[in-house]
């Protein structure tokens, strides 16, 4: 069981010690989408979304969410983030979610940028469900990332 980092030699789930790393500047970038339809995009550009700023909504949860990571996916590290940014642009099929978070620690903030978007995707869902009960949360994935033992990784 040694090869997998998250199991301990009994085999149980266990939170990995990053003491020994070195603290380094990490970043991570992630995206994702919200599909819509035509209405919902029409209603977001002109700013009459029914239940009000549905972009500036999903833009402040987003940010909550990566300050929350921790206490939402099991066996990740409490790091100090030093900066989230939260972009929604919405393009004719849907919202596109990009999320950018960075801090100065001994592991990485892939998770963190993931749940800032699937987060912001989930609010902005709950901004326009009484007008698009079928939007869907789509293609949510890790862009790049910087810093600590691999350095520099981008999307293929």
């Amino acid at each position: 069981m040694s090869e997998f980092t998250h199991l301990d030699e009994t085999g149980a789930a266990r939170m990995v010690d990053v003491s020994a790393k070195d603290v380094s500047a990490r970043t991570a970038t992630a995206t994702g989408r919200v599909l819509l339809t035509g209405e919902v995009v029409e209603l977001l550009r002109s700013g009459e979304v029914p239940k009000g700023d549905a972009l500036g909504v999903a833009r402040i949860a987003g940010i909550m969410g990566a300050k929350r990571t921790p206490d939402l996916v099991p066996l990740c590290h409490p790091i100090a983030l030093h900066g989230v940014k939260v972009t929604l642009d919405v393009e004719d099929w849907g919202v596109a979610i990009t999320c950018r978070v960075k801090t100065a620690d001994r592991t990485g903030v892939e998770m963190e940028a993931l749940t800032a978007v699937t987060v912001a995707a989930l609010a902005l869902i709950d901004m326009v469900k009484a007008v698009d009960p079928a939007a869907v949360i789509s293609d949510v994935r890790v862009e790049e990332k910087t810093g600590g033992k691999t350095g520099l990784w981008t999307r293929p």
